[in-house]
């Protein structure tokens, strides 16, 4: 059996179904848990010695809004570029369902072995979890990140501010009904002798990939 095996295994046979397993990378296990369970999953996964994820490497938010669209799913990529958008029904990012995940990707040193976790705030707003700085300490300016860009809250966080945007900013910038454009923009005043905000003066367009058609297909240019 590989490490890779032997650690799903393992954590098939701690947690159950607390700990549904997702596709992954063949390098890697991923795991989904629900919010109520996970200060203890995760506990477990730092201190179970077959398990033994010392290290919290990476935690990112995720927003599922638009999730499966057709105005953002394509075919597979070409080398020419990207087909037509078509239909595609999933189960996440439905209405009604969890819009936010956070991901926890973890490393044990010991085994040698990468963990993904998804764990999904309940519906609502804010969406909210528990952080898990007092598991792995170096979760404290990632859970930050994730807050101050995604909007997401978590519960015990000994410091829980915005550590990216500037002081006063209004909204969460990684979240997919945020403006690409901002809501505002900055410029320095000469007659004021400071820094001004003002209404962008950009106006939105789209940004969904364009049709790359094969060459001498309907629509190509002649020559």
């Amino acid at each position: 059996m590989s490490r890779i095996e032997a650690t799903a295994a393992a954590v098939g046979s701690r947690f159950g179904a607390r700990a549904r397993r997702l596709p992954s990378l063949p390098d890697e296990i991923a795991i989904e848990v629900a919010p109520e369970d996970l200060l203890e999953v995760c506990t477990a996964l730092r201190d179970a010695p077959e398990l033994a994820f010392e290290q919290l490497t990476d935690l990112s938010g995720i927003d599922y809004l638009e999730f499966g669209r057709s105005e953002w799913a394509t075919e597979s990529a070409t080398a020419t570029g990207f087909s037509r958008g078509v239909e595609r029904v999933t189960t996440e990012g439905i209405e009604g369902g969890p819009r936010f995940a956070v991901a926890y990707h973890l490393l044990s040193v010991a085994r040698n072995t990468r963990l993904r976790l998804r764990c999904r705030p309940a519906p609502g707003e804010p969406p909210m979890v528990d952080s898990v700085t007092g598991i792995w300490s170096s979760a404290n300016w990632y859970e930050r990140e994730a807050f101050d860009l995604f909007g997401i809250l978590f519960r015990g966080h000994p410091d829980l501010r915005r550590i990216l945007t500037d002081y006063g900013f209004v909204g969460h910038p990684f979240r997919k009904d945020f403006p690409l454009t901002g809501r505002v923009e900055v410029r320095y005043d000469p007659s004021k002798g400071r820094v001004v905000y003002e209404p962008v003066s950009i106006e939105p367009r789209t940004v969904v990939p364009k049709v790359i058609r094969k060459a001498g297909g309907p629509g190509a240019a002649d020559g």
